[in-house]
């Protein structure tokens, strides 16, 4: 289905994270021809995925999943700043230009977009439902709380995001609203963890739980302290600690987290460049 895409995405930079030997086989196996303007090809990756991917909490999502899964992937990281993800060939696999996607070689090369729907349709297909329980009811219980992110924390501190660093006036009420909801969010959490529980859902780690962190991992860039979550504070702990955690929190590149978390200059920048991109800032 995703056939003439191979080559244009090929064409960028990618990279495979399996053993030698099945990168050794895929070599071996990939094929191309051009002809007469229109590109086909064989598929070079015939196994696991195609990550479409950026270091941003949505894109953290997608990468957490298949890192804690060990699912074979191929890497394609998306310049945001570049518009790669409003390119006529990205569109064909997400029609809405956002990241992260992944198209799904195990299933007929099948293109899976929105962060949540990934992280459903790859934890679903793991037989012992190390992420997303088969059980009816934990498995709802799951899916709540990815939700309650989806529809909740990510949305808002979306917004707080923008406008504690992007907007191009400081708008005191659009501040105050959306940071004192992120707040309050983060506050159901705090209150849920501190009646005695490990994880979010089903007594277990799990999807839920990456999604949520994925985003309260970054609470500082949207004005939003933490210091009084106590309960809070040791569930993120528990995850960063996680091998999977930290390496997907680095793909495609180092977290940027990470890389202003001691450096107030390189933070600034950061800030200046994606206001340009934003075209909040000439």
């Amino acid at each position: 289905m995703l056939r003439a895409l191979l080559r244009a995405h090929c064409s960028l930079h990618t990279s495979v994270n399996c053993s030698g030997e099945f990168r050794r086989r895929v070599c071996r196996r990939a094929v191309s021809t051009i002809r007469s303007g229109s590109i086909e090809a064989s598929m070079a990756f015939d196994k696991g995925v195609t990550l479409y991917t950026a270091g941003t909490p949505n894109g953290w999502k997608a990468n957490m999943i298949i890192e804690e899964l060990k699912i074979p992937y191929k890497l394609h990281a998306i310049k945001l700043s570049d518009n790669d993800q409003k390119q006529e060939w990205f569109l064909k696999i997400n029609p809405n230009g956002r990241i992260p996607a992944i198209v799904d070689h195990d299933e007929g090369d099948l293109p899976v977009f929105e962060s949540g729907a990934i992280m459903i349709h790859l934890a679903e297909k793991d037989p012992n439902g190390t992420f997303l329980p088969k059980d009816t009811r934990k498995k709802a219980e799951v899916i709540s709380w990815l939700m309650f992110q989806m529809g909740g924390i990510g949305p808002m501190q979306g917004q707080a995001n923008h406008f504690v660093r992007y907007a191009p006036e400081k708008i005191e009420y659009g501040m105050k609203r959306y940071t004192n909801e992120t707040k309050r969010l983060y506050g159901v959490i705090e209150k849920h963890l501190a009646s005695g529980k490990e994880w979010l859902a089903a007594d277990q780690y799990t999807i839920a739980d990456m999604a949520n962190f994925a985003w309260i991992a970054w609470h500082d860039w949207a004005g939003v302290q933490i210091d009084d979550m106590p309960h809070l504070q040791k569930w993120m702990k528990r995850i960063e600690e996680r091998a999977a955690i930290q390496k997907a929190m680095d793909i495609p590149e180092t977290s940027f987290v990470k890389q202003y978390e001691n450096d107030p200059q390189k933070k600034q920048e950061m800030i200046d460049g994606a206001k340009k991109f934003m075209g909040s800032q000439k």
